[in-house]
């Protein structure tokens, strides 16, 4: 019997094309793993359309084999994930409540002397954007000055208020 195509040529040779895969698929991924790898390639080879439009067979089965383990590197880096145990004798460090609290209150207290100490203008657009929640056209209607001029005032209370917690960190 002559072989006188390469697809009959191929078929012929699919028991050592087989053998040749597992070999790879050892080396790579493990005696355990190697078949699934192998039967993968085969079934992805004669589910890419008619075999006889492949020019040389056993090497797209090699690039099929390659293809396979760039697929499985994707995917245990997709699935690569971090756990860190969780041990209820131990806490994170943080800082007592208590502490946390009268940082806030001193706070509270920067921020109130700041407000004191602006302009009763620049005071009252600052309380109405920040306390009504009013958009800076809406303050500009109600008190009867230009968007602008609301935009300077604001600038200068957050101005202000950086400026006394600077001052008292």
């Amino acid at each position: 019997m002559t072989l006188h195509t390469p697809m009959a040529a191929f078929q012929a040779a699919l028991p050592a094309e087989h053998a040749r895969l597992l070999r790879y698929f050892r080396r790579r991924v493990g005696r355990d793993a190697a078949p699934e790898f192998v039967q993968e390639a085969f079934a992805r080879l004669f589910g890419s359309g008619p075999l006889e439009r492949i020019d040389n067979p056993p090497a797209y089965l090699t690039r099929i084999a390659r293809n396979l383990l760039i697929d499985r590197a994707r995917q245990k880096k997709r699935d690569c994930a971090t756990v860190f145990l969780f041990d209820g004798n131990r806490d994170a460090a943080t800082r007592a409540d208590q502490t946390w609290r009268i940082e806030a209150a001193d706070l509270l207290r920067v921020y109130r002397q700041a407000l004191r100490n602006m302009p009763p203008k620049t005071r009252r657009v600052f309380l109405l954007h920040r306390l009504r929640r009013m958009t800076y056209k809406q303050i500009a209607d109600h008190v009867g000055i230009s968007i602008a001029t609301v935009e300077y005032h604001m600038m200068r209370a957050l101005a202000s208020c950086r400026a006394a917690i600077a001052e008292h960190s």
